[in-house]
């Protein structure tokens, strides 16, 4: 389950509700309800597939 990090949006996505894609900094996806960007990191199972964790805001380049 992945949640929207903007604050006044919130809103929870299964993983097959969204896309996830390489935007330049890395894997994101785009919350469908408000366009907010929230970071993934990819990961590959034991299986061979890859699963995608949520992580935290990444800092502005300076």
């Amino acid at each position: 389950m992945f949640v929207c990090g903007n604050q006044a949006c919130g809103a929870r996505w299964e993983p097959d509700e969204v896309q996830i894609r390489n935007e330049g900094q890395g894997p994101v996806f785009r919350c469908p309800q408000c366009g907010a960007r929230n970071y993934v990191e990819a990961r590959t199972a034991r299986d061979g597939t890859t699963v995608y964790r949520q992580v935290a805001a990444k800092p502005a380049a300076r």
